[in-house]
């Protein structure tokens, strides 16, 4: 089985822009790149998983979505890195777009984002990791049962920091420094 990074999109990747819909705004955290490749070159896959209710609440379309995330991936790409796959829930309770309005398993801080990809890649999650910039990233890494999440200050996190939640969670500055943590844990 392979073993994975998890990361958040908004905050953790990408400078957080609430509801980003133009990849023009597009803006790598500082240290992303370095750390995916990191992640990539001690043998981890690495892969997004991102709440994106701004599709069920009609703030911008699923291609809209798509847009951003190829501009993510043409930025990564141009300091050597890349995600290995993308997963989202654009599903929201309060959405207007039926399609999308529902209560759904896959909304962090539930697990099935991470329970799909582990089908889809055969990964590991007990060898996993999550790097998350909120409470929910972190109870979705629990819930899946990663072996490990570290809540970054980049994004939301240093508003979410001392929420109920994150007790025993590693904290650190952002997604380089947290790549390093967690592949500094013993096997």
């Amino acid at each position: 089985m392979k073993k994975a990074f998890f990361l958040d999109r908004d905050g953790v990747i990408i400078e957080e822009r609430n509801y980003l819909s133009d990849p023009g705004q597009v803006a790598l955290c500082s240290g992303a790149a370095e750390a995916i490749r990191t992640m990539r070159q001690a043998g981890y896959l690495v892969i997004a998983v991102s709440n994106q209710s701004g599709v069920a609440r009609g703030y911008f379309t699923r291609e809209q979505l798509k847009a951003v995330e190829h501009r993510i991936d043409a930025l990564l790409e141009a300091g050597g890195a890349r995600i290995d796959a993308w997963y989202y829930c654009m599903h929201h309770t309060k959405g207007i777009i039926p399609e999308f309005t529902c209560d759904c398993d896959c909304r962090k801080p539930r697990p099935g984002l991470f329970l799909q990809a582990a089908k889809d890649y055969d990964i590991d999650l007990a060898d996993s990791f999550m790097i998350g910039d909120k409470v929910s990233d972190i109870l979705a890494a629990r819930n899946a049962r990663c072996r490990n999440a570290v809540l970054v200050l980049t994004g939301h996190g240093s508003e979410e920091k001392d929420l109920p939640g994150l007790e025993d969670t590693p904290i650190e500055k952002d997604i380089l420094a947290a790549a390093h943590r967690l592949l500094a844990l013993p096997e």
